[in-house]
């Protein structure tokens, strides 16, 4: 059963990683194009003139759909885990329903939070200098999420036979806040924004990166929930058959 749930949920994710491929080269690169062209006027970047590693043809193009089918096959592998550790076991819901909580939990957890504190920005914004420290301090935002997480999950079951289903839901949420609240204050502030940068610019590409991974989490989540729907049906008649 694991394997027919991993494999499912790998197609998922390379299929949803391919939508939102397709919605980041349709919406996000023009505003990547845009930053570029503003960082190519810029005295630090012709004072570099450092050469390309990587082609932007290539980088939006098959790069863009190798990328992101590398990530999504992996996030999908990861979500099959996720359902087939917690189906039958936390919620009382369907295999579509429970699959879809889980990217939209995913999504909150993995993407938006860590972006309240520290957003996508665009080329020609942020130091070269500061690029590990930055780097850093995501991937702790990151982390303590995931941990928060953890510990709001636990504490929900810790509390089953003391409180009610939505009393237990509003601690382990309130739990969840407070940790990454805290977090948020002890980490670094990280502002480099210049007041030259077009605020419209910068709220677009923040706006269509979340997008691309808010496409993602959906159809890997919507896709992935109804071929798994459809496995435990075909496996229920095959049962009553036998």
């Amino acid at each position: 059963m694991m394997r027919m749930l991993l494999w499912r949920g790998m197609l998922a994710g390379l299929v949803g990683a391919f939508v939102a491929a397709t919605f980041a080269l349709l919406f996000a690169e023009p505003n990547i194009e845009a930053a570029i062209a503003l960082e190519a006027h810029s005295a630090m970047h012709a004072a570099a003139g450092h050469e390309e590693i990587v082609s932007r043809g290539v980088q939006k193009t098959w790069g863009l759909y190798t990328a992101l089918g590398l990530y999504g096959t992996a996030l999908g592998g990861m979500l099959a885990i996720l359902f087939a550790a917690m189906y039958g076991r936390v919620a009382r819901c369907g295999p579509r329903s429970l699959a879809l909580l889980l990217a939209l939990a995913a999504f909150v957890i993995v993407v938006l939070v860590p972006g309240l504190k520290y957003p996508p920005t665009p080329p020609a914004v942020g130091l070269h200098d500061t690029l590990r420290l930055r780097t850093a301090a995501y991937f702790a935002m990151l982390a303590l999420s995931i941990a928060s997480a953890t510990a709001a999950l636990w504490s929900y079951h810790r509390l089953g036979a003391r409180y009610s289903g939505p009393d237990r839901l509003m601690m382990a949420a309130g739990l969840y806040v407070a940790l990454v609240a805290l977090g948020q204050l002890l980490l670094p502030v990280i502002d480099e924004v210049t007041a030259e940068f077009p605020a419209s610019l910068l709220w677009q590409f923040r706006l269509t990166s979340i997008g691309t991974q808010a496409v993602f989490w959906l159809v890997s989540g919507d896709l992935f929930g109804r071929t798994v729907e459809r496995l435990i049906r075909d496996q229920a008649v095959q049962r009553a058959r036998g």
